[in-house]
């Protein structure tokens, strides 16, 4: 079965943005052991799954910066954007998915292929954990307390045990937190 692995970037008072959809806090000036671990991580993947508001910046950016590090891997594995209101696409290796979510995702896991990876955005994100559909967590955490912001565990309504699996300090300031359900 088809892991499902969510990397997101949160403060740490656990944001994934201010109050106003803020991102200027996060660090993205990465050193090259937290670029090769990233590397690592997507290596076993081939899907990524992402809501719509994230994709309309995500995808563009990384079509638009092929030079980047990851923007080969990213490319070209298969997007699948959750949406509601996106009628059509001209992302490459994009499909837009209306169904429901849960559903889809566990379709997803149990088809062939490699293991998945999600992508934040705060509603999108905080439904997969609501439905308990996330078996690795790697959560990036930046040196900054945000107060307030969009917070990704609000709508879980039940105790959920993890167990840390590794955590790593980066010099760029980030510390990598990986969990998997107990």
């Amino acid at each position: 079965m088809r892991k499902l692995k969510l990397q997101i970037q949160l403060s740490i008072d656990g944001f994934i943005s201010g109050p106003n959809g803020e991102m200027d806090w996060m660090i993205w000036n990465w050193d090259d052991q937290l670029k090769n671990f990233v590397a690592k991580l997507t290596e076993s993947t081939d899907t990524i799954v992402m809501g719509r508001k994230l994709a309309e910046g995500f995808i563009p950016h990384w079509k638009s910066n092929k030079d980047l590090e990851g923007a080969d891997k990213i490319n070209n594995s298969r997007k699948i954007v959750f949406t509601k209101t996106l009628e059509s696409t001209e992302w490459e290796n994009t499909i837009l998915e209306k169904g429901d979510l849960a559903n889809k995702i566990r379709e997803l896991k149990s088809s062939a292929g490699n293991d998945i990876i999600a992508y934040g955005g705060g509603e999108f994100v905080s439904s997969l954990i609501k439905e308990n559909l996330i078996d690795e967590y790697y959560l990036f955490i930046n040196p900054s307390i945000l107060g307030s912001g969009m917070p990704i565990f609000q709508k879980a309504d039940y105790k959920s045990e993890l167990k840390l699996k590794k955590a790593n300090a980066y010099d760029c300031g980030i510390t990598v937190l990986n969990y998997t359900n107990a």
